[in-house]
Parts: structure tokens; sequence; C-alpha cells
């Protein structure tokens, strides 16, 4: 498999970049997470939504499971969902430069998300223009009317649909896993951002991860010995990551860990 190759199953590659940065959505590209302040707001409520992402980081529990049911919990018509969040989530304050750089650069960024993927257009539409995010390639959950229901629209007319069979709903460690198996020769370095229960499964597969700082991937990092740094918004990635590609720092002299 050439280092060109733009096929479905590995369309960052269709322009040749020496890197690709896949990152989280929410509370990593965004200051909230979305599904988070949905489940707080409009469902049962922080204690609870809290007690299910502790169980999922101490293995207790698949994170499909207590992710759907914090969203079963919102019974609000979608519609209004998205407009509450355009209303309430707002945009890491680093993102928009690093979006730039790395379209002058010629390094992908993928998003990768345990979220919906309506939701992620709608926000990203909101920060960064139409254009811009649908040049943006999002790999995430969908969602459906719940049945019995004629529409998403409707009190209790939605339900999330996952994009794998897997515990956590969307194992983010299957997308990135074909680049990182890539002859040596051919593989861009990779990076991931990301802050919580969603990323476990990607937290091992790329060179270097960026972990938000204060948020349970660090925990997770720190438990399984996966290096990584921290970071508090994407100004501090955009940093790092211009250090590694302009030769000054290499992937293993970033990854010092907690700061």
């Amino acid at each position: 498999m050439g280092s060109n190759d733009s096929s479905p199953s590995l369309p960052a590659l269709a322009t040749n970049p020496k890197f690709i940065f896949f990152t989280d959505f929410d509370g990593t590209i965004t200051q909230q997470d979305s599904n988070d302040f949905m489940t707080d707001t409009l469902g049962f409520g922080p204690a609870l939504r809290k007690k299910g992402n502790e169980s999922v980081l101490f293995g207790h529990r698949d994170f499909r499971d207590s992710f759907s049911e914090m969203l079963d919990s919102i019974s609000t018509p979608f519609d209004q969902c998205i407009e509450t969040l355009l209303k309430n989530i707002t945009l890491d304050p680093g993102f928009k430069e690093f979006f730039h750089w790395a379209k002058e650069i010629n390094m992908p960024i993928v998003i990768l998300s345990g979220g919906m993927e309506p939701v992620i257009r709608a926000l990203l539409a909101h920060f960064l223009g139409k254009e811009e995010a649908d040049s943006l390639q999002i790999v995430s959950n969908q969602v459906a009317v719940r049945p019995g229901k004629k529409s998403l629209n409707e009190e209790g007319g939605w339900m999330i649909t996952y994009h794998d069979d897997s515990g956590f709903g969307h194992d983010k460690s299957l997308e990135i896993r074909p680049y990182a198996n890539l002859p040596a020769d051919q593989r861009p370095v990779l990076f991931y951002a990301g802050d919580g229960v969603s990323d476990l499964s990607a937290a091992k597969e790329t060179d270097l991860l960026f972990a938000k700082a204060g948020k349970d991937l660090i925990t997770y990092c720190e438990k399984e010995n996966v290096p990584f740094t921290t970071f508090h918004d994407f100004t501090e990635i955009l940093a790092v990551v211009k250090d590694i590609t302009s030769g000054k720092l290499s992937v293993k002299e970033a990854a010092v860990g907690r700061k």
C-alpha cells in the first residue's frame, strides 16, 4: 500500500502528508463537552454522569452502555438540543490558528469522536464556517429517530446509533491503526489529542498523545504507562507540533507526561 493511497480506508493519505493529527472533539476542540452539557442541563444531571464516567475509567462498565444511559435521559427534541449547544459551547481559543496552520503545512486533521456527527458538524460550521467545517474528516456516531417516533425533533424523538459494535460504540483505535501499521518509509508521524473516557482506545495508537490537563485521560495514561504530554489548549499543542515538524524536537522528547 503506497503512501499516496487515498482509498476510503486511508483517506488522510490523499495528499501524501508527513504528519497526521487525530483529535477528539468534545472537551478537546471545544472547551465544554456537548454531551456532558446536555446530560447535565437537559438530562439526569452531573452526579449520575460523573458516576458513570468513573465506572468506565476503572473498567467496571463499557463506555457504550454508560453513554447510552446518559443520552437516553435527554428527551428534548434534537433541533432544540442543537440550539442549546450553539448558545453554550465554545471553541478552544487556539484551535482556529492550529486549523489554519495545519492546512498550510499539509497536515490533515481527523476528528475521531464518541459523540454524534450532526452535533459536531453544526458546532464546527458555527465556529469555522460551513466550507471550512466540511473540509474536515469526521468519524463519529450518528443519530436516528427513536422507534415509535416520527421525527428527531419531537419529545424523546432521537437516539444515538453507534459507529461499530465495540464496547466503546466507536473504537477510535480502529481508525488510527491502519496508518500506524504502514511500512516505516510510508508512515506519517501520528498525533492524537483527547481528554476523557471515549479516548481510552486511541491512547496507545499514535506517536505522541496530547492529554488535556486535569481530565480523566491523564489518569488512564499514568495507570497504563502510556507516554503523553499534557495541554491546556491548542496554543500549547501548536507550539509542540511546530517544533516536531521543524525537527527541533522529537516525539520522544515531547512526551514529558504531566506538567
